[in-house]
């Protein structure tokens, strides 16, 4: 049975640069706002839009590891953002046999975001809280990475 977990970011970046940066720079942005977890991310399958695989390399402590992601949802004229973890780390950390986060972004003045994040996910462990706070907190990481990245381009 799947279980979701929201939350919900107030940002200080305009909607235009955060979605821009979101979707159609994300194989570079994500290695710059999380360098000491990505190494590099590719797109090893699509042009980057739908349906596009991206393999992330990971540097988790001394280890390297390999994850896939997928766009799963895109919506430009929704401001509407969806990746699914495919395989890695982020899997069987939790013990995770889906992971799906949904961003949706609408503008709250010209230099502000609302980022509403939705995180599906299923796993057979019982612990709940620690769950829903494993399954949420990387996205909101990501959103306010995005967020630090794109106010210190502005300056």
């Amino acid at each position: 049975m799947a279980k979701e977990k929201k939350a919900q970011v107030k940002v200080k970046v305009g909607i235009e640069s955060l979605w821009r940066t979101m979707t159609k720079d994300l194989a570079l942005v994500v290695p710059k706002i999380a360098p000491t977890i990505v190494e590099s991310m590719e797109v090893i399958e699509g042009d980057g839009g739908l349906g596009s695989l991206f393999l992330l390399h990971l540097c988790i402590g001394a280890s390297k590891k390999l994850q896939k992601e997928k766009i799963v949802e895109l919506d430009e004229s929704a401001y509407r953002f969806g990746i699914q973890v495919v395989e890695g780390p982020a899997l069987t950390r939790g013990s995770f046999s889906t992971l799906t986060s949904t961003f949706q972004v609408s503008a709250v003045g010209e230099k502000e975001s609302l980022v509403d994040v939705n995180v599906v996910y299923q796993t057979d462990r019982q612990d709940q809280a620690i769950i829903e706070e494993m399954a949420i907190q990387p996205p909101l990481n990501f959103i306010l990475g995005l967020e630090k990245f794109l106010l210190q381009l502005s300056e």
